[in-house]
């Protein structure tokens, strides 16, 4: 390939034919060669029949109306009793040319049309309460429009959890995209259904959820391509010591992040923030109910679950029904509106968290529960005296008064 290139140079320079091929050590049948080619030259294999060529029709026929049947099942259809391996490799080479076009197109977001979710798992265990280290997810939204990012790492996957994360996001964003955009996370919905409790959140937010089919990474690209990003930018030398630790250090560098200017733009996200909220709907005067919530009968151990962790509650109200609700900071128990236990919640799991306080309390009433209780006392102005009866008969003197009666 260099010696083409070369020979057309210098040929083009004026050097003769004859001198080139002496100077490069090669004949003047390739010099003339090269002269006459007008492309590169390579090496072509010419196509000879393999073991797999007669199978190759029956192949395709079975390609063109189902293009991804497995390789194994088209083997076993044609007859195939070769190596598999190597039936997959000239089946990987034909399907392609089987399957139908799927175009995509150029998106254009709008200002305050809509706003990508996701879970970004960060490449490094977090240290929780217990001392174990764990992979945990961030939730990250990002504005389509203007590509400002918000995020907060969050305990679970579940819908609860998911919901808390999102609303308190879209506080930090300070107005509520039109659309949200989400992939099949199984704590936002499957199929055709959402999740419990998110109809009712975006509902009371007055948005669209979306949950995009499957194989359209395309629709969600602007916040898969920020989640790569994280991983190239923010996490290369970092430790984190807790959950907090990491938000704190994330919160920090999403500032930095958001007033570098976004090649795809040409913008800063932070320039385009303004432009992007103002087309997006406010806040509900009303906060959407979100969190853990449930309400149980508090039983003989007086504990309560939430996730996966047992919480203390105090004592006195076992056997009652109590409501118990959580965000991600903090477990509180209620008894008729009134308080009877609070804790920070715990993000590690198969937790047991007791209050003192609960303890002592409990020991009081069993305690009191193992006093011997009195005898039933006597009431002796119920009882008669017997003398009534004496002189009701007369055996001593004085007699009942008028309209008196032995009882």
């Amino acid at each position: 390939m260099e010696d083409w290139a070369l020979i057309r140079r210098l040929v083009a320079d004026g050097v003769p034919q004859r001198q080139v091929a002496r100077d490069l050590g090669i004949g003047r049948a390739t010099v003339a060669r090269a002269l006459a080619s007008d492309r590169q030259p390579k090496y072509e294999r010419p196509v000879v029949p393999t073991s797999f060529t007669p199978f190759e029709p029956a192949v395709r026929q079975l390609l063109a109306t189902t293009p991804d049947m497995p390789a194994t099942v088209i083997a076993e259809r044609v007859g195939w009793t070769g190596s598999i391996t190597w039936f997959r490799d000239n089946v990987r080479q034909l399907r392609p040319e089987h399957r139908p076009a799927d175009p995509s197109d150029r998106l254009i977001w709008l200002p305050g049309d809509a706003a990508q979710c996701d879970l970004w798992f960060p490449p490094k265990k977090i240290r929780l309460e217990d001392g174990s280290k764990t992979l945990l997810p961030v939730m990250v939204i990002t504005a389509a429009h203007s590509r400002f990012m918000v995020a907060k790492m969050i305990p679970t996957r579940h819908t609860a959890d998911l919901l808390l994360a999102m609303w308190l996001l879209l506080q930090l964003l300070g107005r509520v995209p039109r659309r949200l955009i989400w992939d099949n996370e199984s704590g936002i919905g499957r199929g055709k259904r959402h999740a419990e409790g998110v109809g009712a959140f975006t509902g009371a937010l007055a948005t669209t959820l979306i949950r995009l089919k499957p194989y359209d990474p395309e629709s969600k690209g602007v916040v898969e391509r920020r989640n790569g990003y994280f991983e190239t930018s923010f996490m290369p030398g970092r430790d984190f010591t807790s959950p907090a630790d990491f938000d704190a250090q994330f919160t920090d560098w999403l500032t930095i992040a958001n007033a570098r200017v976004v090649r795809t733009i040409k913008a800063r996200p932070i320039d385009r923030l303004d432009a992007d909220r103002a087309a997006m709907l406010p806040l509900p005067p009303v906060p959407p109910a979100v969190g853990w919530i449930n309400r149980v009968r508090l039983g003989r151990d007086y504990y309560v679950r939430v996730d996966s962790n047992d919480y203390s509650v105090d004592p006195a109200v076992i056997g009652r029904f109590v409501d118990v609700t959580a965000d991600l900071a903090r477990v509180q128990v209620r008894h008729e509106g009134r308080l009877v236990a609070a804790h920070e919640r715990v993000w590690a799991r198969g937790q047991v968290v007791t209050d003192p306080a609960h303890v002592a309390a409990a020991k009081a009433l069993r305690e009191q529960l193992q006093l011997p209780r009195p005898a039933p006392g006597h009431h002796d102005e119920l009882a008669r005296d017997l003398a009534d009866y004496d002189r009701a008969f007369g055996l001593i003197t004085g007699g009942l008064t008028d309209g008196e009666e032995v009882a």
